[in-house]
């Protein structure tokens, strides 16, 4: 599946990756050495997830990142 990330908030872009990755906020949480409330509250945009963070998340589960310049 491909997003354009652009289209959406942050805290959405880290729950469809969760959701990518058909675990629970809990075991998910575990793969990034975070709690299920850490994840749960990144999801629902109570906190925010530091771009290294971010980019570890992605390594982490093979999430792609592709940075384009618009063509506008």
């Amino acid at each position: 599946m491909k997003i354009i990330a652009n289209n959406y908030e942050a805290k959405d872009v880290v729950k469809f990756i969760r959701e990518w990755t058909d675990l629970n906020q809990k075991d998910f949480g575990k793969t990034l050495n975070r709690s299920r409330d850490s994840i749960n509250n990144i999801e629902n945009g109570r906190n925010r997830m530091y771009l290294n963070d971010f980019i570890n998340m992605c390594n982490t589960h093979n999430i792609k990142i592709i940075i384009e310049k618009d063509k506008k």
